[in-house]
This record gives C-alpha cells, sequence and structure tokens, in this order.
C-alpha cells in the first residue's frame, strides 16, 4: 500500500478565501441589521420585528460559528488526527442549524403566541417599522447574492437543486439558506405589519412573527439534514470517479480495478482509496513505477484528492476479504 498527500494548498487556500468571504459579508450585514431592528423594536412593540431581531442576531453568532469553523478545519494533522481537521467546518455548521432552531425558531414561535393572547397595544409607529425593514432587506439581499455569487463560481452546471445538494462546503449553502430565510421572513414581518396597520387587528403582527418562527424551523430541519450527510462522511461526485478510471486504463499492465472509494475529510479534502488488481508477469519495480506515476497524476488533474492510497491485490484475493470482512443478510439485520 503507498501513500500521497495532495499539494492543492494553493487551490484550498482560495477557496476558503471565497468562503470567509460569504460569511463575512453576510456576518456584518446581520450585525447591523440586528441592532436596527431591535432598536425599530423597541420603538414600534412589533413581535413580527422582535422576532426578525433576534432573527438576526442568531445569523450573526451562526457566522460566527462558520468562522471558528473554518479556522480550525485548517490545523495540520497530528498524531491524534492523522487525517486532519477538516470535518471541524461540518460539525460548527451543525451547531448552526441546531442553533436556529432551538433559540431562533422557539423565541419567534413563543413571541407570536404569547403576543396574540396578551391584551398589549398593537404595533406604534408601522411606518418606521416598514422602513427598517425596507433596509434590512437590502442588507440581507446584498448578502446573499455574495453567497449566490460564490455558488455560482463553485457549480457544475448540472441544475440549480443537484448544484446545490452535490455542494461540499457548508459555509456556503448555511449562508445562503439563512439569507433566502431572512429575505423571506423580512417579507411575513412586513405583511404582517401591514396587516395590523390596515386593519387594526393587531393579531396580524402576531401571526407574522409566528410564521417566521416556522419558516426558521424548516430551514432548521434542512440544514441539519443537509450537513448530517457531510459530517457522518459523503462520497465524492461519479465525475471524480471517472477521471480516477480514466487514468488507471492508460496502464496495461493493470487488469482491472477491484475498487474505488473517496470520502470528503472536509469540503476541498477528499481521500481517495483503489485497489488494482495487475497481471501476474508485471515485476515489483514496474508496480512502483505505476503506482507512484499514478499518484502524481491524479493530484495534478483532481485537485481536491489530497490523499490517496493504492492497494495491490488479486480480483480473487479482494474478493475473498471482502466476503470474510462483509457480515450475511442474517448478521446484518441481527446487528440492527
Amino acid at each position: 500500500m503507498t501513500e500521497a498527500n495532495g499539494t492543492a494548498d494553493g487551490d484550498n487556500a482560495e477557496s476558503q478565501d471565497g468562503s470567509k468571504k460569504t460569511v463575512f459579508a453576510a456576518m456584518f450585514a446581520n450585525l447591523a441589521i440586528a441592532v436596527t431592528k431591535l432598536v425599530a423594536a423597541l420603538f414600534t412593540g412589533s413581535s413580527s420585528m422582535l422576532a426578525e431581531g433576534i432573527h438576526s442576531i442568531i445569523d450573526t453568532m451562526n457566522q460566527v460559528f462558520l468562522l471558528i469553523g473554518i479556522n480550525r478545519s485548517k490545523r495540520p494533522p497530528d498524531e491524534k488526527h492523522p487525517f486532519g481537521y477538516g470535518s471541524e467546518v461540518y460539525f460548527w455548521s451543525f451547531l448552526v442549524a441546531i442553533f436556529l432552531f432551538a433559540l431562533g425558531a422557539g423565541f419567534s414561535i413563543l413571541e407570536g403566541i404569547y403576543k396574540l393572547f396578551s391584551s398589549e397595544g398593537g404595533v406604534e409607529s408601522p411606518l418606521i417599522a416598514l422602513g427598517v425593514l425596507f433596509l434590512a432587506f437590502c442588507f440581507e439581499g446584498y448578502s446573499w447574492t455574495v453567497a449566490f455569487k460564490e455558488f455560482n463560481e463553485r457549480r457544475r452546471g448540472r441544475g440549480m437543486l443537484r448544484d446545490f445538494r452535490d455542494m461540499k462546503d457548508p459555509s456556503i449553502f448555511v449562508v445562503l439558506f439563512e439569507d433566502s430565510a431572512a429575505c423571506i421572513g423580512i417579507l411575513i414581518a412586513a405583511a404582517g405589519i401591514s396587516l395590523a396597520w390596515a386593519t387594526g387587528i393587531h393579531a396580524f403582527d402576531a401571526i407574522g412573527s409566528i410564521l417566521i418562527g416556522i419558516l426558521l424551523g424548516v430551514i432548521a430541519v434542512l440544514l441539519a439534514i443537509e450537513v448530517k450527510g457531510l459530517l457522518i462522511g459523503e462520497s465524492a461526485e461519479p465525475e471524480l470517479y471517472d477521471a480516477v478510471r480514466e487514468r488507471i486504463a492508460r496502464y496495461d499492465e493493470i487488469d482491472g480495478i477491484n475498487e474505488i472509494r473517496t470520502l470528503h475529510l472536509g469540503p476541498n479534502d477528499i481521500l481517495l482509496t483503489v485497489s488494482l488488481d495487475f497481471e501476474d508477469d508485471v515485476q515489483a519495480g514496474r508496480i512502483e513505477e505505476i503506482v507512484t506515476r499514478l499518484d502524481a497524476e491524479i493530484r495534478d488533474h483532481q485537485k481536491s484528492i489530497r490523499k490517496i492510497y493504492v492497494e495491490v491485490q488479486s480480483k480473487r484475493g479482494h474478493e475473498e476479504i471482502r466476503a470474510r470482512s462483509t457480515p450475511d443478510n442474517g448478521e446484518a439485520e441481527a446487528e440492527a
């Protein structure tokens, strides 16, 4: 078995710079918006405005979590973590989903329910509230465009939804999720305040707060689902497998590929393991030469592959090992 470490530090740094730019843009926008919304909520007494202010504070804290994850993921491998800390960004992104659900959604719904059954007065100075929401929408829109631009630069043109699901950098899709929710939440708050102002029915403002909480809860669940797959380990895209097979097929001495496996250790850090069956008459020195050249070629053409393990074994031997290490259906059901 041989190992090769990728040298794609330049590409990785460039990608992380784009991620940081996206997160910083969202963080500063949300901080400014949070202060403005909370001040407006204090003067207007709007439940929807208060829910949006809390939402923006939580979004700001979430961006701090993402920055912590990005910075900690750059630490080099050590004895305790030989494959590095790339998965840190997935862990901190999962905390974002939990934080958004527990605090953002929970507070907004409770605040709305409290105001719905409260005898307190309605929204004061609705024009101020609507003006603040307009400014907030502009800030959130700017943050969203920064994140969407970064997303567009990384997408592979396989359709919006497919490219989004295939995105391995949570700092991009988390910000897109949050900013999309923020823009929709602002529209809900504006609708609630406007209806309460126009009809004199103050319940509309409280209902707006509840709807914002439900929106945040849905976004948090979707985020958790997306990040969970990355946290427990996802394989690389099929195109990478095809590219690796194409490189291997150039060597006539290789009789076949027993197995190819990949694992994302981070957004731009892929572990590749390959089991190869060589022709029986190939000399050991030639095998070493081919494996070394394959390492270099794969790393040169697939910059995200940073760790490579090549195992040389016969097809029959590989199948025997897999049969011994894979439990049959009865054992698997018993373990489950």
